[in-house]
């Protein structure tokens, strides 16, 4: 049985409002999807449709449907956040295509470009291009590959991902140079990653590739070939106007706040200090820095926001640790001890040395598993 979230848990992170979502208010992330899925569209001159569909989605739809093996690590409650055994919070918005296939097989399409966008649930670690609720737009575009009712058929080729991914690159990262790397995924062929070169960085925006027969013949969509597209949109924002921390997209700070309507390049506010604490911990040797970064997001919610990046700076066994050392923690078998850096930097304000060590005291006690405690300030 994995990990369930709490109720609590879960009413928190449904009411987080979405930012690609209009009647959740005016973003410039809307504006990025608006440009994109148009981009497509003028290209293709094929139809269009919006679907937004709960984030609350079944594990078969989530994995099973789309082609994910069944012993996967992603399935794992490290990665994946539970409801009951058969329910969880999505981890990709493809998972609404297995059942959008479903409907579209009793009026097969000719050409038509599906466009989902909306909040993904994680577990993730804590730095500036990371957070466990990131925004995603998946982008199917459904083809009659046969000669039927006066349409001139077509089988998608890695010529139309190429193209698809130009269009997609150039409305949304206009000035920003780019590439595709091999990358293979369970629903596409001829599996491809897109990586932004963002201040001499290769960072990861998006994976696409021909829809996988497999899941079209499922849906009996068998006159039928397609692309699909999966965009990770907090980060084409954060590139597109030059935002170094993640958190500033959802920021209150109306300094902030105000420059998120648009697609123009933030300037930035006025910078905080960042204040950086080192913490030894004794965890489980299991303990990942996905698993390090959401047991800090739900145990000490209030922190994250005081938290730019949690930097896991060595590991060391239980066995190669000398004695004294496992003493004075108070280490058990089946841990390790890493050395854990919080970079400690609220968006708004600066913190004073008792403000960071109340945020370094509350993650080590979330973290931490020794029967011996050094707070900072004792």
């Amino acid at each position: 049985m994995p990990n369930l979230l709490s109720t609590e848990s879960l009413s928190q992170v449904l009411s987080l409002q979405d930012l690609t979502d209009p009647s959740h208010g005016r973003h410039a992330m809307q504006s990025l999807v608006n440009d994109i899925h148009r981009g497509l569209a003028d290209k293709w001159q094929c139809k269009r449709l919006i679907v937004r569909t709960s984030p609350v989605v079944p594990l078969q739809n989530n994995y099973d449907r789309l082609g994910y093996p069944t012993d996967g690590a992603a399935r794992d409650s490290r990665y994946t956040r539970y409801i009951t055994d058969q329910l969880i919070l999505r981890t990709q918005t493809s998972s609404a295509i297995p059942d959008l296939l479903d409907g579209l097989s009793v009026d097969p399409p000719s050409d038509l470009l599906l466009i989902l966008p909306g909040l993904v649930y994680r577990r993730d670690s804590i730095d500036r291009l990371h957070c466990a609720e990131p925004h995603q737009l998946d982008l199917w575009r459904i083809v009659d590959k046969d000669h039927r009712n006066g349409y001139r058929g077509k089988d998608m080729t890695s010529c139309d991902l190429e193209q698809m991914a130009t269009i997609v690159m150039q409305m949304a990262l206009p000035e920003t140079k780019w590439r595709l790397i091999d990358s293979p995924h369970p629903y596409t062929e001829q599996g491809v990653q897109i990586d932004a070169l963002w201040h001499d960085r290769w960072i990861e925006v998006g994976e696409c590739g021909i829809a996988a027969r497999a899941i079209l013949d499922q849906a009996n969509l068998r006159h039928h070939s397609g692309l699909a597209m999966g965009l990770g949109l907090d980060r084409l924002l954060m590139v597109r106007k030059d935002i170094a921390d993640i958190r500033l997209l959802r920021s209150k700070d109306a300094r902030v706040s105000s420059q998120m309507t648009d697609l123009k390049a933030y300037l930035p506010v006025s910078k905080m200090p960042a204040i950086l604490r080192d913490l030894s911990l004794c965890v489980s040797e299991s303990m990942s820095d996905e698993l390090l970064g959401d047991s800090v997001r739900e145990q000490v919610p209030g922190a994250v926001d005081c938290i730019e990046s949690m930097i896991v700076k060595s590991e060391t066994s239980y066995t190669a640790l000398p004695d004294s050392a496992r003493k004075r923690m108070g280490m058990m078998p089946g841990q390790k001890n890493i050395l854990l850096q919080l970079v400690i930097r609220r968006m708004d304000r600066s913190l004073t040395d008792e403000e960071a060590n109340k945020v370094r005291n509350e993650v080590y006690k979330a973290l931490h598993r020794g029967k011996c405690q050094e707070l900072a300030g004792n």
